[in-house]
């Protein structure tokens, strides 16, 4: 049932906000450090673990995959104006570091995209498809 990918949500979410409240215990902060990601992780982990076993029933998958899409992005959304909001008040150093993260991520993700190297379009595989396909019928003497 649908109700089930519901509850597997917010099973997730509770276990999430637990987590990300003792961790922030844990390093002196007074906040939840993590709890919706944690709590995401959990929902992503618990939706590959019941799958490989074969439990995962169309009602659940279809709560899971209807929650995904619409709690996930505003929560992310909130925890990103919270940050926001919370850097600009901590004064430049942390702006600063944000934008130096920022920076070295988009770095980051170009150096990987050029170690990668040239990657085909699918029209390009799709062509080199079909001159596969019409070389072995002329192989096989059936010429079109």
């Amino acid at each position: 049932m649908t109700i089930s990918g519901v509850a597997l949500l917010a099973l997730c979410t509770l276990i999430g906000v637990f987590l990300g409240d003792a961790l922030g215990v844990a390093l002196g902060v007074k906040a939840n450090v993590g709890g919706v990601g944690i709590a995401m992780i959990l929902l992503i982990a618990a939706r590959l673990w019941l799958g490989s076993r074969g439990l995962l029933s169309h009602g659940l998958k279809l709560g899971v995959e209807f929650w995904g899409a619409l709690y996930i992005p505003i929560v992310v959304a909130m925890a990103a104006q919270q940050n926001v909001v919370a850097a600009v008040e901590g004064g430049p150093v942390v702006v600063i570091a944000g934008v130096g993260a920022l920076v070295v991520c988009f770095t980051a993700v170009a150096i990987i995209s050029r170690l990668g190297g040239q990657t085909e379009t699918m029209d390009e595989l799709e062509a080199r498809s079909a001159a596969a396909r019409e070389a072995a019928q002329v192989a096989a003497g059936d010429p079109r």
